[in-house]
């Protein structure tokens, strides 16, 4: 079972979506996490920071662990 993590928004980008769940530390750590680690977003591999997440998502993150994009309300 994934991890969930709250946004407020309708969407967050992969960038913004690793620091909130304290995978990294900065926003300008997530360009080269992504060259580090292969990210897959349902189920696809995409290295791109800016990548739109939207909610119900799930982002899978090869030795970190698996998370899914809920809204904070719900």
């Amino acid at each position: 079972m994934p991890e969930k993590i709250d946004i407020d928004t309708e969407e967050i980008t992969l960038g913004q979506f690793l620091k909130l769940a304290n995978i990294i530390d900065s926003g300008g750590m997530a360009k080269v996490f992504l060259k580090e680690f292969d990210v897959y977003v349902n189920g696809e591999k995409d290295d791109r920071r800016g990548r739109k997440l939207n909610i119900h998502d799930v982002i899978e993150i090869e030795e970190v662990g698996s998370f899914q994009v809920e809204r904070a309300d719900e």
